[in-house]
């Protein structure tokens, strides 16, 4: 028989943030609804939280912990990906040509 998933409501810096559980033991809170206090569109805020490094890493260790079917050599591949980014700003040099007048490089 299927668990029924009972919901609460939590209210912080005047926003509701659900909270789900089914035995009132393993809660879990709605990151959508956190991620709703720093963007009206919370897939940005969640999307830029799942890129940091330690985030992945936390979620590994919550993986390893609660889930017994967990494939840890996949995720180290994915994990060791996580929280770099290939492109990277030059000098200002090199962004702006000498030969540009202030006001074009103002536009």
């Amino acid at each position: 028989m299927p668990k029924t998933i009972k919901k609460e409501t939590i209210h912080a810096a005047g926003i509701d943030i659900g909270i789900y559980t089914t035995d009132f033991k393993n809660e879990f809170i709605s990151l959508t609804d956190v991620a709703r206090y720093r963007s009206i569109d919370p897939r940005i805020t969640i999307h830029n939280w799942l890129r940091g490094r330690d985030v992945v890493e936390f979620l590994g260790l919550w993986e390893v912990l609660h889930n017994p079917d967990f494939k840890r050599i996949e995720f180290d591949t994915f994990k060791e990906e996580a929280g770099t980014n290939a492109f990277v700003f030059s000098i200002k040099a090199y962004l702006i040509p000498p030969e540009l007048t202030p006001e074009q490089i103002t536009k």
